[in-house]
């Protein structure tokens, strides 16, 4: 027994691994297919063992006991098997497992350690793809009809709408080429319905963009009748829609109110939108109870603000007073679901909070903001205006009772924009002391309303040739608002006024500094240019004001007067030829192109467009002079005779009228003596032509009726510039 024991050496005294994994190797079955002793007594019938051999090691590991004294006593093996654990060739290890990681009875067999399966090699290819099978046939085509969906949705974006149907048409052909290929393949339980539906409705979507209202009605029909296609019947929205378009009102509101039955009421949001719809339609057809029924059930579950304008316009096209001020009182209480300005102000001295606010001030969420404020506040005014002339006895008290509503919302800067309102429409009646007096209530406010009334304050006194006055007002306004363009303008005015040209285009043109969209301003500045004799720098404003205003008559007559003082009378007729295209009635253009033409010796064309200035006005003594002139010229006395005689009426103290009458009663009757009243009558006649040919052309500014006062950004009046008329 004390054979097989053996002591650890000294150098292991302080093993703590030693003894773990000691047992019994009696009881040990892992090895037993690598012990010849046990493989040769079971193919023996003997059931005696045969003598114990050592010729093949045996990878069996030897397990010591560990006795309560330390000492590690291993139990010999009954198959004489070696043990790995104890001393071999002097040497000794720790027994740390039972199996090391990683170690298998492969290692004995020379095999490397590849516990990853590397040395197998690479995986083997993957199989080619069949192209000509069926199924990828019918998977690719699949997705060439996506692609021309999205293609023809891209195209639709970006405002190329004939290319949009023309995806879109292409997209609907391969679909059924699609499906007729996967009824030959598959069953018919296996066709994207998805794809038919989003290519039907693509194209249906397009038809309608094209106003090809016919094709797209049949192609939502052929969606909504089929029953495949679950919530189809939403889609009567848009064949609504494509109703009301074609003025077709019964059959939109038929449409709508389907398309209402068909949606759950979970969907409240889209519900509310098509009884929107609807109260429009009705509106639109003239019956007011029905779209009031509509907005108020609307107001009464989700108030918006387009809901509660409509309900103002059908209790103002019913004229019912106290309704109209509810329905006010409602669109003054509908939440404007946009926070405060106040987040965009800096609390406090942090870097990174200061770069946060700057990035999020403008960004697209703060636009969204502005633009739904912006709408409220013009849905609010309009609101206003419309119904405070009628919900009491006078304009004043509506506009009163609107003001003190809106001062007890949310919207109480805009009482001061009523207040401005009602100054306006006092103007609109001509009650300028009134208008004078509630703008004055403004001079102690803060300084955009302050700036505001005295802008308007200006413009009134300018109207009245007051310039001291206007000036005085006009620097109000600027010292209060240094960026205020329109206040900016009526400076310029009053000093243009007084002559000093150059201070009022520097005034002119820094409102355009603050402003580029001021016209105004931009107008004046080719005036003052046109004043100085700076026609080249006159002609560039005007041709960029033509630009921004394409059909202003006095824009286009400003350019043809530039142009014949540049001496381009080919340019100048251009122009006049535009400028009578857009007011074909004005006598005053008509004679400056004629004049034009008389002037390159074209007499006929002259001569036409001389009668329609006559047609229009008959009162010009020019036109009326010159037209006589030519039927002397062409031998037709008798017809020059009723122009002179009118002539003589409108200026009956001008002897040289009755004298060409008589001129022309003796040219068309031949007398066999001409004494020598005839000669000098004649003589005069000839002496008349003669002085009107050397008298220089007449130039006249374009006489159009003044403009009204109008209104600009914020509420504030301003003039298009100062009076541009030389006199006859």
């Amino acid at each position: 027994m004390m054979e097989n024991v053996h002591l650890a050496p000294e150098t292991d005294e302080d093993d703590l691994y030693s003894g773990y994994n000691d047992y019994n190797p009696t009881y040990d079955t892992e090895e037993l297919e690598n012990d010849t002793a046990f493989q040769q007594a079971v193919k023996t019938s003997h059931g005696r063992r045969p003598p114990i051999t050592a010729k093949i090691p045996s990878t069996a590991v030897a397990r010591p006991v560990a006795t309560g004294c330390g000492s590690k006593t291993s139990l010999a093996s009954s198959m004489g098997r070696p043990m790995t654990g104890a001393i071999q060739d002097g040497v000794t290890r720790p027994m740390t497992a039972v199996r090391a990681a990683g170690f298998t009875k492969a290692a004995l067999r020379g095999s490397a350690f590849d516990p990853l399966g590397q040395s197998r090699g690479p995986a083997p290819p993957l199989e080619a793809r069949n192209e000509d099978s069926p199924e990828e046939k019918i998977r690719q085509l699949e997705k060439k009809v996506n692609e021309l969906v999205e293609e023809s949705c891209i195209a639709n974006s970006c405002g190329d709408l004939k290319l949009a149907l023309e995806k879109a048409k292409d997209a609907g052909r391969k679909e059924r080429v699609l499906v007729r290929q996967r009824e030959q393949v598959t069953s018919p339980e296996n066709i994207n319905l998805d794809l038919t539906y989003s290519v039907l409705f693509n194209l249906a979507s397009q038809y309608s963009a094209n106003e090809m209202y016919p094709e797209a009605l049949n192609t939502y029909q052929v969606i909504v009748k089929n029953k495949m296609f679950s919530n189809a019947g939403r889609l009567k929205v848009n064949m609504g829609n494509i109703y009301l378009k074609q003025r077709n009102y019964s059959k939109a509101i038929k449409f709508y109110r389907m398309a209402l039955d068909q949606i759950p009421s979970v969907h409240k949001e889209m519900r509310i939108k098509i009884m929107q719809n609807i109260g429009v339609t009705f509106i639109k057809t003239g019956q007011y109870s029905d779209a009031i029924n509509s907005f108020e059930h609307i107001m009464s579950v989700a108030p918006n603000l387009k809901a509660g304008f409509n309900l103002i316009l059908s209790y103002f096209a019913v004229g019912d007073r106290e309704k109209m001020k509810k329905a006010f009182q409602k669109l003054i209480a509908v939440p404007l679901e946009t926070d405060e300005d106040g987040k965009y102000i800096s609390p406090n001295d942090d870097p990174h909070t200061n770069l946060v606010i700057e990035a999020i001030k403008n960004d697209h969420l703060r636009q969204m903001e502005r633009e739904r404020k912006a709408m409220a506040e013009k849905y609010i005014m309009t609101a206003a205006k419309l119904i405070a002339p009628v919900i009491e006895t006078s304009f004043a008290v509506g506009y009163d009772w609107c003001v003190e509503v809106v001062k007890a919302s949310q919207y109480v800067e805009l009482a001061n924009d009523l207040e401005i309102n009602k100054a306006i429409m006092y103007l609109r009646q001509k009650d300028f002391n009134q208008a004078v007096e509630t703008l004055k209530m403004f001079e102690k406010k803060d300084s955009s309303v302050k700036s505001a009334a005295a802008t308007n304050l200006s413009f009134l006194y300018y109207l009245e040739n007051e310039f001291s006055q206007a000036s005085s007002y006009a620097d109000l306004a600027v010292n209060s608002d240094r960026y205020n363009p329109s206040a900016l303008t009526n400076k310029g005015n009053t000093v243009f006024a007084n002559g000093d040209y150059e201070k009022a285009a520097e005034f002119y043109k820094e409102a355009l500094r603050n402003d580029s969209s001021c016209t105004e301003a931009l107008y004046n500045i080719g005036l003052t240019c046109k004043k100085l004799n700076r026609l080249d720098e006159a002609l560039d404003c005007f041709l960029k004001l033509h630009a921004i205003l394409r059909n202003s008559a006095q824009v286009l007559y400003q350019i043809a007067n530039i142009y014949e003082l540049m001496e381009d009378p080919n340019q100048a007729m251009e122009w006049l030829m535009q400028l009578i295209s857009v007011v074909p009635t004005d006598s005053r253009a008509l004679s400056k192109l004629g004049g034009l033409y008389d002037s390159e010796g074209d007499k006929s064309q002259a001569f036409q467009y001389y009668y329609e200035s006559y047609r229009y006005f008959p009162s010009n003594i020019e036109v009326i002079e010159w037209l006589g002139a030519y039927y002397i010229d062409t031998q037709f006395c008798e017809k020059a005779i009723q122009y002179f005689e009118r002539a003589s009426l409108i200026q009956p103290t001008q002897v040289k009228w009755q004298l060409m009458v008589a001129s022309c009663f003796r040219r068309s009757v031949p007398l066999i003596e001409q004494p020598d009243v005839q000669e000098s009558s004649l003589t005069q006649g000839s002496a008349s032509r003669d002085h009107r040919q050397r008298s220089p052309p007449f130039l006249r500014a374009l006489c159009l009726p003044p403009r009204a006062p109008q209104v600009a950004a914020g509420h504030r009046s301003y003039i298009e510039g100062p009076p541009w008329r030389s006199r006859c």
